[in-house]
């Protein structure tokens, strides 16, 4: 199920019961309740929500429908002090380009407070609830960012661990065309972390890559994961680019400097001139009365 441009995942367990990994945009609970209605009966409700990581439109209507559900929220340790009210996530990166990097301007980074519902994932890589299914710790787009393998279909969830459309390009934004990508660039704040979980998601082989933007790719998955490991790159520039976000248990520790923003002294320099401009028009009408 996608909420406007976020996937969000149901996994059914062999006994009927079944899970939702991420829950999408703020203010679409409803869209996302319906669909489990549609897929598993009238009052269905998922044994958990496991969250890949917590940013806002991965997150967005977890405590809703926790609780509505009455069901736990899980995620890696390190995502915690996000998801209990401890520490924001460092801020986007707009400097890096592309279409979603500037419409990044205007989304939060602020973190959750889910407490008393969230718990942390099992440390020995099983899902609660899904036997069949192993998380799979893959920082660089967060700290504790966490990807999804089940082992009988060979199927990936990867989160924003990478993404299967271009991001940078408006008009793939818009026409979905499949094709491996960099994690979400504006929101990743480590990307030598970032390289080394795309190579542990290549070991894997899968036979589907889902991600939390993009349609699933289905044909020559194994082939096209493995020639993206190896030709991987970060962006050309960017605040994390050299040097990533300090984090640890507790959060954000430290951060590197901002670097220079173009774009956004432009905004500036326009918004500056065209308000001089009308004080001026009305300064001269003022002294024509």
């Amino acid at each position: 199920m996608t909420t406007i441009f976020v996937n969000l995942y149901f996994l059914e367990a062999g006994d009927g019961s079944w899970l939702l990994v991420d829950t999408g945009l703020p203010m679409q609970a409803w869209r996302v309740r319906a669909a489990a209605e549609a897929l598993f009966g009238s009052h269905a409700r998922p044994s958990a929500i496991i969250l890949t990581h917590g940013h806002f439109d991965h997150a967005g209507n977890a405590s809703a429908l926790a609780a509505e559900w009455d069901v736990p929220i899980y995620a890696h340790p390190l995502e915690m002090p996000y998801l209990t009210g401890q520490s924001d996530y460092p801020p986007q990166d707009p400097t890096v380009g592309g279409a979603l990097a500037q419409m990044s301007r205007v989304f939060p980074h602020s973190g959750f407070d889910f407490s008393g519902r969230v718990r942390e994932l099992p440390a020995d890589g099983s899902v609660p609830g899904l036997a069949q299914w192993r998380c799979l710790h893959t920082p660089g787009h967060t700290a504790g960012h966490i990807s999804l393998f089940g082992e009988r279909d060979r199927v990936l969830i990867a989160g924003d661990a990478l993404a299967t459309v271009n991001q940078e390009s408006a008009f793939t934004l818009m026409t979905l065309e499949r094709e491996l990508r960099q994690p979400p660039a504006t929101f990743t704040t480590d990307w030598g972390a970032a390289r080394t979980s795309i190579d542990k998601l290549a070991d894997l082989r899968p036979n589907v890559i889902a991600a939390g933007h993009g349609l699933p790719i289905t044909e020559d998955a194994v082939a096209q994961l493995e020639r993206f490991a190896r030709t991987f790159a970060p962006p050309a520039h960017g605040r994390y680019v050299q040097q990533p976000a300090r984090t640890d248990e507790s959060g954000v520790v430290a951060l590197p400097p901002p670097v220079a923003d173009p774009v956004r002294n432009a905004i500036i320099g326009t918004t500056l001139a065209v308000a001089a401009g009308l004080l001026a028009v009305q300064l001269s009408k003022q002294r024509r009365r």
